[in-house]
C-alpha cells in the first residue's frame, strides 16, 4: 500500500509521473528508518536499547502514511531535500502526538495510529500555505492528467482499495475486533465506491463520470471507517459511513478547490483534503458519537471518556497545524534552492531525459 499504492495514486499529473512515484519510494523508505528509531525511542526503549520487532515495523509503516499525505499537497513543488526534510520532521511530530495520546489521553494504540490521515492532511495543507503561488498561468497546463497518468493514478487507487481493510485490522490484537474491522472496512469502501460513480454523474452536467471523483471518493470510506471498524456491530453503519464519506469527498471537490483553496491561499495538489482530511475529521466524530452510544449505560464516566476522544483528535490536528506551519516556513529558505514556479509540475527538473534536448 505504502510503495505502491501511494506511489501510483499520486500519479496523475502528466510530466510529473517519475517524480510522484520516486520521490514516493525515497521518502517512504527513509521515513519508516527514521520512524523506526523515533516510535522505539518513545514507547520501547528500555536499558538503552531500542526494541524492534514486526511490530513496530508495521507502526513506522503506518506512521510514514502521513508524510506521503503531505506529499500530495505538496506534489510538484517541493524539490527531494525539501520532501525529505518534512519527512524527518512529520514523523517525529506524529510520533509525539501519538505519545501524548497514548501515555496521558490514554488512547487506544489503533485509534492513536488511525489519526494518520488528519495529521498528514492538515501538516501539509499549513505547509503548502507557504508555497502558495496566487499567479498560477503559466503552470496550469501542467497540473492537468492524460489519459495515461489518470490510468496509472486509478491503478494505485484500486492497489489501496483491495488492501484497505488490512490497513485497519493490522495492529488489532483481539480475534473478533480484528474480524469486524475487515469486514467494516469492506463494507464502507465498497459502499463508497458505489457512490462516487453515483454522485459523479450527478453531479455532471452531461451525467458523464470524472475520473477525478472516482480517485478521491473511492477511498474516503476506508479512511473514515479507520476509527470505528472495530466496534461497529452491523453492516449497515458501515455502509451509511461509506456513503457519508463519499458525498464529503465529491462534494469538497467540487467546492474546496474552487472557493475555499484560493481564499486561504492553499494550493492542495492532490486534494488531500477530501480525499482524506475531511473523511478523516467525519470519522473521528462519528466514532465519538458511537463511543457515547454503546457506552451509554457507563454515565458516570461516559462525559469523561468522551471528551478525551474528542480531545485526541483536536490535539492531533492542531500539532498537525503547527509543525506544518513551522516546517512550511523552513522550507521556504533559500539553502534549499527551489525551483522557480515555472518548473513546477515537470519531471525534467530532476530527471534525467536522453531524448530531449540538453539545456532545460
Amino acid at each position: 500500500m505504502v510503495i505502491f499504492g501511494f506511489g501510483f495514486l499520486l500519479a496523475f499529473l502528466k510530466r510529473y509521473g517519475f517524480s510522484s512515484i520516486g520521490f514516493n519510494l525515497l521518502i517512504a523508505l527513509l521515513g519508516v528508518q527514521w520512524a523506526v528509531l523515533v516510535e522505539g525511542f518513545l514507547f520501547s526503549f528500555s536499558e538503552g536499547e531500542v526494541k524492534i520487532s514486526l511490530h513496530s515495523i508495521l507502526k513506522a509503516v503506518i506512521s510514514v502514511t502521513a508524510v506521503l499525505i503531505s506529499a500530495g499537497a505538496l506534489l510538484g513543488k517541493a524539490n527531494p531535500i525539501q520532501l525529505i526534510w518534512m519527512a524527518m520532521v512529520e514523523v517525529a511530530a506524529f510520533s509525539t502526538s501519538r505519545w501524548i495520546n497514548v501515555k496521558f489521553l490514554k488512547v487506544e494504540e489503533h485509534t492513536s495510529l488511525m489519526h494518520v490521515h488528519i495529521f498528514g492532511t492538515y501538516f501539509g495543507l499549513a505547509a503548502s500555505w507557504w508555497l502558495y503561488h496566487s499567479s498560477r498561468n503559466e503552470r496550469v497546463e501542467k497540473e492537468k492528467s492524460n489519459p495515461i497518468s489518470a490510468l496509472f493514478s486509478m491503478l494505485g487507487i484500486l492497489f489501496l482499495w483491495m488492501f484497505w481493510p488490512s490497513f485497519n485490522s493490522v495492529l488489532i490484537t483481539d480475534v473478533m475486533q480484528k474480524q469486524n474491522a475487515i469486514y467494516n472496512t469492506y463494507y464502507a469502501v465498497a459502499a463508497s465506491g458505489v457512490a462516487a460513480f453515483a454522485l459523479s454523474a450527478w453531479s455532471s452536467r452531461n451525467g458523464k463520470f470524472r475520473m477525478i471523483h472516482i480517485h478521491r471518493a473511492t477511498l474516503a470510506g476506508g479512511v473514515a471507517l479507520g476509527f470505528s471498524a472495530p466496534i461497529i456491530p452491523c453492516p449497515w453503519i458501515a455502509m451509511i459511513l461509506g456513503l457519508l464519506a463519499s458525498m464529503v469527498a465529491v462534494l469538497g471537490s467540487l467546492c474546496l478547490q474552487t472557493y475555499l483553496n484560493p481564499v486561504l491561499k492553499i494550493h492542495d495538489t492532490c486534494g488531500v483534503h477530501y480525499t482524506f482530511g475531511l473523511p478523516g475529521l467525519l470519522g473521528a466524530i462519528v466514532n465519538v458519537i458511537l463511543f457515547i452510544i454503546f457506552k451509554w449505560a457507563s454515565l458516570s464516566s461516559l462525559g469523561y471518556l468522551a471528551l478525551t476522544e474528542v480531545a485526541s483528535f483536536s490535539l492531533t490536528t492542531a500539532i498537525g497545524l503547527g509543525t506544518g506551519f513551522i516546517t512550511g516556513f523552513i522550507l521556504t529558505f533559500k539553502l534549499w534552492k527551489t525551483l522557480p514556479a515555472s518548473k513546477y509540475f515537470d519531471d525534467q527538473a530532476y530527471w534525467k531525459f536522453p531524448h530531449l534536448a540538453y539545456g532545460f
